[in-house]
């Protein structure tokens, strides 16, 4: 029996002409079969983030869903599914309820043909945009025993160089792995997140999705807030300094002492040990294309094969 899913749509006031909270969300989501203990609580989530974040923040908010599986021969149903940005909120809740976990074949699934269908949504010049990936596999080309296309995607998309093109156009990626199975590939995930100023977090229950989820949200758009209101006092300040023939130390003192003046405190997601990326994300972070990714995951592996890899644990969204 499918759980009806529903967003709610509270009133909110006409926002200005050129409001700073016009948000772009897109949901990437692994709808292979592997992916059926958890979809329902993704789906649910989702709704739920939907609903918060227009309350909260009163955003002019447009919604994307991404469904993604395999290529054939491992899969023959679609490669991806796209549902473009929209401001219909039921037409999103459309979307979701006929999203379903099915097919998929090898470990490996379609993660960098959802990436780049990503680059191709209609994007609003203005807006904050912000894409969450739900996974519980691996891209194809890490050179896995067992992996179709073991040279990577066989529509040459590499998830490596996609990110950086996200990071062009301002898109910021946040990675949600469905952990145990995304543990072996999680520092890989993180880095792709990493690249767009985006980070990685666990769906390790329900409730904690959808907390990281609109802390990554509103940290976007405190960030758009911030420059917003902050820019003509960061001008005059760094104008005085200039005058003053202040040094970079002396800049920096000025701003961080004007930001606490006013009170400005930004939301950001921390992890257990106050850490926002793992130390194995720098490498893959650095690496320019799935060839050189593949290099290090082999070389990681080999490294970590002896000893078990830990759940990672989120612990506050602080401001």
């Amino acid at each position: 029996m499918t759980t009806s899913l529903q967003i709610k749509k509270p009133d909110r006031p006409a926002l200005a002409k050129h409001d700073s909270s016009i948000l772009d969300l897109v949901f990437t989501i692994d709808s292979t079969s592997s992916m059926g203990p958890y979809i329902q609580s993704a789906k649910n989530n989702i709704c739920s983030i939907i609903t918060d974040i227009i309350a909260s923040e009163k955003s002019d908010i447009r919604l994307a869903l991404i469904e993604y599986r395999d290529h054939p021969p491992q899969d023959f149903t679609f490669v991806t599914r796209v549902h473009d940005l929209t401001s219909n909120i039921d037409e999103m809740t459309s979307w979701l309820e006929d999203c379903n976990a099915e097919g998929g074949g090898d470990t490996p699934e379609a993660v960098a043909d959802a990436l780049a269908a990503v680059l191709k949504l209609s994007w609003r010049p203005e807006s904050t945009k912000i894409c969450i990936l739900i996974s519980d596999a691996p891209p194809h080309g890490l050179d896995q025993e067992g992996d179709t296309f073991p040279n990577g995607c066989p529509a040459g998309h590499d998830p490596a160089r996609i990110v950086r093109d996200m990071a062009e156009k301002h898109i910021t990626l946040y990675s949600v792995g469905a952990e145990p199975s995304i543990v072996p590939y999680r520092d890989l995930f993180m880095a792709l997140a990493y690249v767009t100023g985006g980070q990685y977090v666990p769906m390790v229950n329900a409730q904690l999705l959808a907390k990281v989820i609109i802390g990554g949200v509103r940290e976007e758009i405190s960030l758009d807030r911030l420059m917003r209101d902050a820019l003509p006092d960061i001008d005059r300040e760094m104008n005085n300094a200039e005058a003053e023939g202040a040094d970079e130390k002396v800049k920096s003192k000025r701003l961080r002492d004007m930001f606490s003046s006013k009170n400005i405190r930004l939301k950001q997601m921390k992890n257990a040990n106050g850490a926002l990326t793992s130390t194995a994300t720098d490498g893959y972070a650095k690496c320019p294309d799935m060839t050189e990714m593949r290099i290090l995951f082999q070389q990681q592996s080999k490294a970590t094969s002896t000893r078990s890899t830990p759940y990672t644990h989120i612990e506050s969204i602080s401001e």
